[in-house]
């Protein structure tokens, strides 16, 4: 039984890494065709650093990313907090609202964006494309701190208060430090999130600024260049030592906490 449950597990992980670690593997192979392996080389890395297509779609999506993924968490976490302390009918109602961004298909929720931004006038860009993703991280850090705050004790923010904490103070020594884990954990979905977008930002951006789901699109029509394989693989591994740093912090954490 023990043995059958190991291999359920480990066909699912299979399922889920053996696409990356082909990619992966790829990425050092020195044929243009995929699935083809041409022999070892780092060509594709040296060559994704000279192509300027993608290095200026690497620096709009990392940088749109940044922004979106840190303005989001900002409104996200206030956000948060006016809805965890309305009443429950109120609560309940905002609740269901927010969900319905998250529910609601990418497609309609870019065909949407684009309309509004047409109807305003507003030149499709950096700042449109910037404000779309603002928008569809908010829901998630809402929901990702909003269980940090059940958790919390409600009675602390009230006892900093009547022991002579400014409510700015209170909130900063007392109740950020309470949320933080939910806060980091929105700050990375929105920026794994951000990364990821392709419907909404084909749908809410204009010439001269694309991300790199924009620019692979284009590139599946003639051809996938290999050295998408070589960013991919770098991002990947990028990704993989931020969550080990973040999981080792917050290790840290809990076994300091213990200890006291």
């Amino acid at each position: 039984m023990r043995f059958l449950k190991r291999f359920y597990v480990g066909i699912i992980f299979f399922f889920l890494y053996a696409p990356i670690i082909i990619l992966m593997i790829f990425s050092f192979s020195d044929s243009k065709f995929r699935g083809h392996w041409g022999g070892f080389t780092l060509r594709w890395y040296v060559e994704l650093f000279r192509d300027r297509e993608i290095m200026s779609a690497l620096y709009y999506t990392v940088l749109i990313a940044v922004l979106a993924s840190l303005i989001a968490t900002i409104i996200g976490t206030i956000a948060a907090i006016g809805i965890h302390n309305m009443g429950k009918f109120g609560r309940n109602i905002i609740i269901n609202l927010t969900y319905l961004p998250m529910l609601n298909p990418d497609i309609v929720t870019g065909i949407s964006l684009m309309i509004l931004f047409v109807f305003l006038k507003v030149e499709r860009g950096f700042f449109t494309l910037l404000l779309a993703h603002i928008t569809f991280n908010i829901p998630y850090v809402i929901f990702a701190v909003m269980p940090k705050l059940k958790q919390m004790n409600k009675h602390l923010y009230e006892a900093a208060l009547d022991l002579g904490a400014t409510p700015s103070y209170a909130f900063r020594k007392v109740i950020l430090p309470e949320i933080m884990p939910g806060v980091v954990t929105g700050l990375i979905l929105a920026f794994t999130l951000s990364i990821d977008d392709f419907v909404i930002s084909y749908f809410t951006t204009g010439a001269g600024v694309s991300n790199l789901s924009i620019v692979i699109h284009s590139m599946a029509r003639l051809g996938i260049n290999p050295s998408i394989n070589a960013l991919s693989t770098l991002m990947f591994i990028t990704v993989l030592l931020l969550l080990l740093i973040v999981n080792k912090r917050s290790s840290n954490n809990s076994r300091k906490e213990n200890a006291v």
